[in-house]
């Protein structure tokens, strides 16, 4: 008779690829995970910064709650805006949505 443990030393052997295949859709979720997901994130967060970054003063801008003015002051953490003839309010730079082209407040 074949003692137990030489049957199980003989079945983990006779898979050549060593459990790779059994890993491999993992590896396949997370590099899909990582194209359709992750990479996108990142990429619009370095481009927020970028946003934030060049932000000066005379931009007209939208917040993420939807306020529309233009900015007066800009400073390390906050940014006052006009968004009415001698009204102004200051928001945290985060808040920031985009930056509009020059001139469109003027249409509004």
């Amino acid at each position: 008779m074949i003692s137990l443990a030489h049957a199980q030393t003989a079945a983990a052997s006779a898979d050549p690829t060593g459990g790779l295949m059994q890993m491999l859709p993992m590896i396949l979720m997370f590099v899909v995970l990582w194209f359709f997901m992750i990479r996108p994130q990142m990429k619009k967060s370095k481009e927020h910064k970028a946003l934030l970054a060049g932000l000066a003063k005379g931009d007209e801008i939208v917040t993420q709650g939807g306020i529309v003015g233009k900015v007066t002051k800009v400073g390390d953490s906050y940014v006052s805006v006009e968004i009415a003839e001698g009204t102004e309010v200051v928001v945290q730079k985060p808040s920031i949505g985009l930056v509009l082209p020059k001139g469109t407040l003027k249409s509004l």
